[in-house]
């Protein structure tokens, strides 16, 4: 789960006292291997320097790699050359100026940002689970909770202090709505029928690992190439986050005793006006933009009047960036949470500001799969890797379970999303494709093992600001015991998700509009 909120970083002590159990020794051997690893500048300029060494020493030793199913030979080449030098010297900016990510996730974050800023989306929220059934709540907060990733890190901290109110004033265990909800919205975290940044980040990078094999001409790498899939995924998702959070997380808290002030989540009616307005405009926005795509002849459909490709698809950010625009200035002056265009601009510089961290971050990663393409070392680990698994028999869906494990035992320690594909994606989009199967598959596989577990690892930061929330209802809760109730959801959460996929993989549905299980 991507993590760009600056947090306080979590104790160095333990919560706990008295004796360490199992489980405590576990977290803590998590938390000292993750904080033995550097920063992920520092660890993307570390894996450039060993790029440009082995590049160098595999070019002086004449190392050469063929794509199957090509004629064509590549050579590795050293970044420590002649060559190499005028390379990147030519191209340091260009590499950072034209990496796929950066242009759609600050073009999102900034319309995105300011639909939070104006409170549209914690407002929202409030609309849908206020009023809720009581026997319903469980399943609406599992459900808005598998959608949350479109307001990136602000959804691990407005959801589950806002889920533990809603269950209280249900009658229910504000505890149950608090671990449930914050479970949610991380192990389901690149679930959901909604598009934001993380969406545009996978893609972006996903597209960049692709273009290292000529088989990449003929693939529609777009925002939604794993939209069926997600749509699909948060859907059952909340069904089985529901029943953890009613049948299993909160018969096992018992009847809540606590008093404390209730909270009025009720919308003023000022709050229920904007939204209406907000929605309207939406809605209308929306029916333009199918206009221009749906009917014959219509300038957004594709080449001889494909629906896939389409300018539409190609161009769904543009499309995003309008209906966020939208929504936001029409329900922050509905509220006067804007009065002005200067406000407006304080709004949006201060999305982007946050996003300060990630730009750093990106420059380096930029670099890194640049090489990574250019000395055709890239391609070479792509070969051997799916000539490895050719070899042990690791073929099709197996080799997808092992590289979802893979990356959930990597999530426990590298906790950025954008960091950990950027060091993944270069070597395994290739690898798979190799082995027939497309760049849209791979990525689903990814958002699987980037969320399961990112709700257990000491790493998160949340995990500890959730532990704070706890303390508030149980002034007594440790860590190993907020540990021990989130990680019910990540086996359920991995084992259905795992299983959607193979349905998709089993009966070859498309992951999203144009994009295959195989390379057609």
């Amino acid at each position: 789960m991507p993590s760009q909120t600056d947090l306080p970083a979590p104790p160095t002590d333990s919560p706990d006292s008295g004796r360490a159990t199992p489980l405590d020794r576990v977290l803590s051997l998590i938390e000292r291997a993750g904080n033995a690893l550097p920063n992920p500048v520092v660890l993307f300029s570390v894996l450039f320097l060993l790029l440009a060494v082995a590049s160098t020493a595999l070019d002086l030793g004449g190392v050469s790699v063929r794509v199957p199913g090509g004629d064509e030979t590549k050579h590795i080449t050293g970044l420590l050359t002649g060559e190499g030098v005028s390379w990147l010297v030519e191209n340091l900016v260009v590499n950072f100026a034209t990496f796929p990510p950066i242009g759609a996730v600050l073009v999102l974050i900034m319309v995105v940002g300011l639909c939070e800023k104006t409170g549209l989306l914690e407002t929202l929220m409030r609309a849908t689970l206020a009023r809720v059934p009581r026997v319903v709540l469980p399943y609406a907060v599992a459900l808005i909770a598998s959608q949350a990733h479109m307001m990136s890190d602000v959804a691990a901290i407005v959801l589950p202090p806002l889920a533990a109110l809603v269950f209280k004033s249900a009658g229910r265990h504000p505890v149950a709505g608090l671990i449930g909800g914050f479970a949610c919205v991380t192990a389901g975290y690149a679930a959901g029928f909604t598009i934001g940044s993380l969406d545009a980040l996978y893609v972006g990078i996903t597209q960049q690992a692709a273009s290292v094999l000529p088989a990449a001409d003929g693939l529609h790498i777009h925002l939604l190439i794993n939209y069926f899939f997600t749509a699909a995924s948060s859907l059952v998702l909340a069904t089985v986050g529901g029943f953890l959070i009613s049948r299993v997380l909160e018969p096992r808290l018992g009847v809540y005793q606590g008093g404390g002030e209730e909270s009025d989540l009720a919308l003023t009616p000022v709050q229920r006006r904007s939204l209406l307005r907000t929605a309207l405009v939406v809605l209308v926005y929306l029916a333009g933009v199918l206009a221009l795509w749906l009917p014959e002849g219509a300038p957004l459909r594709g080449e001889g009047g494909a629906f896939v490709p389409s300018p539409l698809l190609s161009g769904i950010v543009p499309v995003l960036f309008g209906a966020f625009l939208l929504a936001g200035l029409t329900y922050g002056f509905g509220v006067k949470q804007l009065t002005s265009a200067e406000d407006v601009t304080n709004a949006v510089t201060e999305s982007v500001r946050t996003m300060s961290g990630y730009l750093v971050m990106m420059f380096v990663a930029a670099q890194v799969i640049a090489l990574f393409t250019w000395s055709n070392v890239g391609v070479l680990l792509a070969v051997k890797g799916a000539a490895l698994f050719d070899s042990l028999g690791v073929t099709g869906f197996w080799a997808i379970l092992v590289f979802v494990l893979l990356v959930s035992c990597l999530n426990l320690f590298i906790l950025s999303g954008s960091a950990l594909w950027s060091l993944v994606g270069p070597v395994f989009v290739p690898a798979f494709m190799l082995m027939g199967m497309s760049p849209a598959l791979t990525q689903a596989a990814f958002r699987i093992g980037d969320s399961a577990t990112g709700v257990i690892t000491p790493m998160n930061p949340y995990v500890f600001l959730i532990l704070a929330m706890l303390r508030q209802y149980e002034p007594d809760a440790r860590l190993g015991t907020l540990i021990s109730r989130l990680a019910i959801f990540v086996v359920p959460f991995m084992v259905v998700w795992l299983a959607i996929l193979g349905v998709f993989y089993g009966f070859d549905l498309p992951l999203g509009p144009g994009a295959h299980i195989g390379l057609k």
